[in-house]
């Protein structure tokens, strides 16, 4: 695939999560993915992804850079939406709040293989934080 063909897949797969059409997701995602070293499997990663819709009902992903070095693709993705309660330990509790997450994708073919995503936890504890007089 060239850089181009390899970042229209991406963009599609993006809307794929961001419309939450899990059937189409085999199109997208490899049977055997792997996600931070964990073997997810394709069913394994469509519970993850469900599980997050279903704790951050207004979740939305947004490309913010996007890099394609077939096959793999590197991501900065943006974030503004409102966790019910604990998000990555901290307790959000219905806050809206913007982070990024940075990830790094692996593609065999068309499908994705392997992922590597780091949150920026600190922008969201920075969010949480009481201001001080």
């Amino acid at each position: 695939m060239t850089q181009s063909e390899l970042s229209n897949v991406y963009r599609d797969y993006i809307a794929c999560l961001n419309s939450q059409d899990w059937p189409a997701l085999e199109r997208f995602v490899h049977e055997d993915v792997k996600h931070n070293g964990a073997q997810l499997g394709i069913s394994g990663y469509r519970r993850m992804l469900e599980r997050d819709f279903s704790e951050i009902p207004d979740l939305s992903f947004h490309v913010e850079l996007l890099v394609s070095n077939p096959p793999y693709i590197a991501s900065r993705l943006r974030f503004n939406c409102t966790p019910k309660g604990k998000f990555l330990g901290l307790a959000v509790c219905g806050r809206r709040v913007s982070f990024a997450e940075n990830v790094f994708y692996e593609f065999r073919g068309e499908k994705i293989a392997e992922v590597w995503s780091v949150i920026d936890k600190g922008a969201i504890e920075a969010q949480l934080v009481p201001p001080s007089d």
